[in-house]
């Protein structure tokens, strides 16, 4: 609020002196989850430290929820130039730099540590830079942590417990490769039709990271809780490249600030919520169950068709690059 009455203090001193007011630029920043999700949080940080750093040069629209829509819909509205950002998951970026779908590939990376340094390392620096070939610029990595099976049906503990399943998926190959290879019966479903195809029993399950379980509250349309961390979910900071391109050399350097900043806050969130999320679940009522070191070895041998197909969409040697990263 300092900001803005700053601003408006600005704008007030340079018509009394017969001065135009300066103009501030827009920018609409649509995002999926609510305001208090990790999304929410690193949206915050981005805005207050793009502000922090340019004064009353730009002002920003927070759009929650969905309220841009789905993902896809908002990342091909920063394309055409009428969004300028967001905070995306991986599962359409595929749709748009199909290398990103290497990171999806079940049981690639041990621990968030080693994700994180993949993502911000060589490899994950050098394919968030192809999306300036596509109408969109790459600012971070951000996260949402290891991806967990929720359901109404049954406990599951292996993959037999998993046939026949009708389980949302993001719209992502990759995922829908590795929910086939198990017996599951898939379902790629735009996120704002999630909660109400639960309720309906449209879909049996779903499968997220403990940060987006506990912040909208599945606990409410879902029973059954697997700590399968089957998949590592990272997210993205993304902004129009038509608006990127506009900003001088000063305002750039300031939303990389920003991103970098936000990824910080974001994966804070995420570290908080995988340390309390699962007690958090366990008292709204959730029957929680984690899959054993053995167990997760049986899903992993359940997919082993799946793999096949993932080293021949991104090479053996990015696959294995990753899996040996230290």
């Amino acid at each position: 609020m300092t900001l803005t009455f700053r601003g408006l203090a600005v704008a007030s001193s340079l018509v009394a002196f017969g001065l135009p007011a300066l103009a501030q630029t827009e920018v609409k920043i649509g995002y999926a989850l609510a305001p208090d999700s990790h999304y929410g949080v690193a949206a915050e940080t981005f805005e207050e430290v793009v502000l922090a750093e340019t004064g009353d040069q730009f002002a920003f629209k927070h759009f929650p929820s969905s309220g841009l829509g789905g993902e896809r819909e908002v990342i091909e509205g920063l394309q055409i130039g009428t969004v300028e950002a967001t905070i995306v998951s991986s599962g359409t970026l595929a749709n748009f730099v199909p290398d990103t779908g290497v990171f999806d590939i079940p049981f690639l990376f041990r621990d968030l540590a080693h994700a994180r340094g993949v993502l911000d390392g060589p490899i994950g620096q050098d394919i968030l830079a192809k999306f300036d070939n596509v109408g969109l610029h790459g600012l971070a990595w951000g996260e949402q942590g290891f991806r967990h099976i929720t359901n109404n049906r049954n406990p599951i503990n292996t993959p037999a417990d998993v046939e026949g399943l009708k389980i949302r998926t993001m719209e992502n190959p990759v995922h829908l490769a590795a929910f086939n290879a198990m017996g599951a019966a898939p379902t790629p479903m735009a996120w704002p039709e999630v909660i109400s195809s639960l309720q309906q029993g449209v879909i049996d399950g779903q499968e997220n990271p403990l940060s987006v379980i506990v912040s909208v509250k599945l606990n409410e349309v879902q029973k059954y809780l697997t700590l399968s961390g089957h998949v590592y979910s990272p997210a993205m900071l993304l902004v129009s490249k038509p608006f990127w391109d506009g900003l001088d050399d000063a305002q750039k350097a300031a939303f990389e600030k920003a991103a970098a900043e936000a990824v910080v806050a974001m994966r804070g969130y995420v570290d908080n919520v995988e340390t309390t999320g699962v007690e958090t679940l366990k008292e709204r009522g959730m029957e929680v169950n984690n899959l054993s070191t053995d167990e997760k070895a049986a899903f992993q041998s359940s997919i082993a068709t799946a793999y096949e197909g993932y080293y021949e969409t991104y090479g053996k040697e990015l696959v294995d690059s990753i899996v040996n990263f230290e």
